[in-house]
């Protein structure tokens, strides 16, 4: 059975670190962040107070890049702001048919895992579909798509409050565009994680309007807008 929750989501990077991505994380007090080369991404508690800013703080050392994802929470006015991105979060609806197309053995969808972690940086520094690090791939399934041995698209599992899985660095070589390979590749993580029992959600910025109108054909919807912003420490 699907999960219904919804409200895990108001907190994807909270709930991931306190969850299955506990092994992941560091914390202190109500603050939590990724462990080095896994992810930027922090989180405070969702009513935070200046002693979960300084526990932050503490974490990552001073004049660190605090990355806030989603989160609506405001840092203290001495941590600098860095950037703020205006976007969605879009999830699988828990009913009606699916339409996700399912990976077949002859797509060329293969696994990715460490031996493989060079050419997925390739991809990343190439395609630029968000912050992706050297341990980025620990935080669950990453898919790609190889053409004569060469890795020319790819996505992955990365977010994982209870009940959900996030789909997320989605790319494709710039020479390898306009054949299907992310709608593949979103689609076989798609049909994975729902045969779990979860219910797949992903991030787009609104500036994206390709990648929104794909996961809007592959039959994602808007659950709200999200602002993605990160901050400096003192």
């Amino acid at each position: 059975m699907m999960n219904d929750d919804e409200s895990a989501l108001d907190d994807p990077v909270g709930r991931s670190l306190s969850g299955r991505h506990a092994h992941l994380a560091k914390r202190l007090g109500r603050a939590a962040t990724y462990l080095t080369e896994v992810a930027t991404f922090s989180a405070v508690s969702t009513d935070p107070d200046r002693r979960d800013w300084a526990d932050l703080a503490a974490l990552l050392g001073p004049g660190a890049f605090a990355d806030m994802f989603s989160s609506p929470a405001v840092p203290p006015p001495d941590w600098e702001p860095v950037f703020s991105l205006d976007g969605r979060q879009m999830i699988w609806p828990g009913d009606g048919p699916s339409v996700l197309p399912r990976a077949e053995p002859d797509t060329g969808v293969v696994e990715l895992g460490t031996d493989d972690v060079p050419e997925m940086l390739s991809l990343v520094a190439r395609t630029g579909p968000g912050p992706f690090w050297p341990r980025t791939h620990e935080l669950g399934t990453y898919l790609g798509m190889r053409v004569d041995g060469t890795l020319v698209a790819m996505a992955g599992e990365r977010l994982r409050p209870p009940g959900w899985t996030e789909i997320s660095a989605v790319c494709t070589a710039p020479d390898a565009r306009g054949r299907g390979h992310a709608a593949r590749l979103v689609g076989a993580l798609a049909t994975c994680i729902v045969a779990r029992g979860e219910r797949p959600f992903l991030h787009v910025a609104e500036t994206n309007t390709g990648a929104i109108a794909l996961y809007e054909r592959l039959g994602f919807e808007t659950r709200k807008q999200v602002t993605f912003r990160g901050f400096r420490t003192p």
